[in-house]
């Protein structure tokens, strides 16, 4: 009897230790988790052959920020191999709709890269278990190289739910496999439906990240991207949650205007929504300082997409004078490309080539989510428009003197194709 006794209470010893290891596991498991990196993407600052741009998030908003690099050598493993270890900053964000929580946004830029050079990356605070899984990417080539360059063009990704962002994340993913070798993206605003949706951020991240992860992103802000609330001032989330330039007119809200050199190309992104007067003096300065020959702009609410924007009147002037190529859009959920327009004028014909710079070309790649509007009523400027009720994206080559737009739909369909002449 005593013999069953003990053997009893020793069976209800171990199995309380076994049940306190699983919760110590469990928690360590879930500890790990709530400390790794997550939604983290690449932008640009400055040389794309030089250097790269980096942000993530942790729930920890005051751990360091802290990024490793390394050649990508088949012969050694990362941890084997020299790295270069970059040190950012780390700033603390208040989420969710009158909650307490405050995540951790790190940004870090890496410069001093070879390049045309693959790179092998981890992101994280430095300690044990608080690393990335082991990512890549490759810097462009030197800029005097004139080799050809595509760009993926994608707008509205605007989700609410997980099924939305799967759509946008079929889209982007598509682009990738028909052109694999793109070096950047640039999207055109409204990125989710509810900029303080912060489960809606951490699912547009996460379908995006085999892309973005890997190629930087251009986002530019769109009239979901901005906070309005009356007992605060405006806020705009692409600022805290992309590391982008602050080279933009100086009254408007850092990261949604700047412009950057990628290859042979000068691309300027405007905001539409907030400082149009001061970025108008900016964009002057900015198209007039640029010696690229490849001019591009890459706004939200168009001067010339299903409808106009009108409050951009003076910016089309700026367009005009300078000379500008290409205009990329968003905002209306439908596919629109304009004839080349001057001064309010058709310049050329829908199914030829714009030579010698003879009108701007204005697009809006329909969107690459869930959301797909009505076709508008079609405007004089219209060379193509449609509502195919297909997401849509575009792949953008830039080889010497010819650029070539190609859009497409999120099953890989061609939709439309131009080209532009200098």
């Amino acid at each position: 009897m005593l013999v069953s006794k003990y053997s009893a209470g020793l069976f209800i010893m171990l199995v309380a230790a076994l049940l306190v290891g699983i919760l110590v596991v469990g928690c360590s498991s879930d500890s790990e988790k709530r400390m790794a990196p997550h939604s983290i993407v690449l932008t640009l600052h400055g040389d794309a052959s030089t250097s790269r741009a980096f942000t993530w998030v942790t729930a920890q908003p005051d751990t360091p920020t802290i990024i490793e690099i390394a050649v990508t050598d088949p012969s050694a493993s990362f941890e084997q191999s020299a790295k270069l270890t970059f040190e950012g900053q780390t700033s603390p964000l208040a989420v969710g709709n009158h909650t307490a929580e405050v995540i951790g946004i790190h940004k870090v830029e890496a410069t001093g890269l070879q390049p045309a050079t693959t790179y092998s990356y981890r992101v994280g605070s430095g300690r044990e278990g608080e690393w990335s899984s082991l990512l890549s990417f490759k810097t462009d080539p030197p800029p005097q190289e004139d080799t050809a360059m595509t760009f993926i063009n994608v707008t509205d990704s605007q989700g609410i739910t997980s099924a939305d962002f799967k759509i946008w994340g079929k889209t982007l993913n598509q682009a990738f496999k028909q052109f694999p070798r793109a070096r950047f993206i640039v999207h055109n605003g409204d990125l989710t439906e509810n900029p303080e949706d912060e489960r809606a951020w951490e699912q547009w991240f996460e379908q995006a990240s085999p892309s973005i992860t890997r190629v930087p992103i251009l986002p530019v802000t769109g009239n979901h991207d901005e906070i309005t609330d009356k007992e605060k001032d405006s806020s705009w989330p692409l600022a805290t949650r992309f590391n982008l330039p602050n080279n933009g007119a100086a009254d408007a809200p850092v990261g949604t205007n700047y412009s950057l050199d990628i290859g042979s190309a000068h691309i300027a992104v405007l905001n539409t929504e907030a400082a149009i007067d001061e970025q108008s003096d900016w964009l002057r300065q900015d198209l007039a300082a640029t010696h690229q020959p490849w001019l591009i702009v890459a706004l939200h609410r168009g001067p010339y997409g299903g409808n106009t924007y009108k409050k951009v009147k003076e910016w089309v002037d700026i367009f005009d004078t300078y000379k500008v190529d290409l205009v990329l859009q968003g905002h209306n959920h439908e596919y629109s490309r304009s004839y080349p327009l001057r001064n309010g004028q058709i310049t050329g014909k829908a199914d030829a080539p714009v030579a010698d710079h003879a009108g701007t070309v204005y697009v809006v790649t329909n969107a690459s989510g869930a959301k797909l509007n009505e076709k508008k009523e079609d405007r004089f400027y219209h060379a193509v428009h449609l509502q195919n009720g297909q997401p849509m994206f575009a792949a953008i080559t830039i080889q010497k003197d010819t650029l070539v737009y190609e859009a497409y739909t999120a099953d890989g369909m061609p939709v439309d194709r131009f080209a532009i002449h200098h």
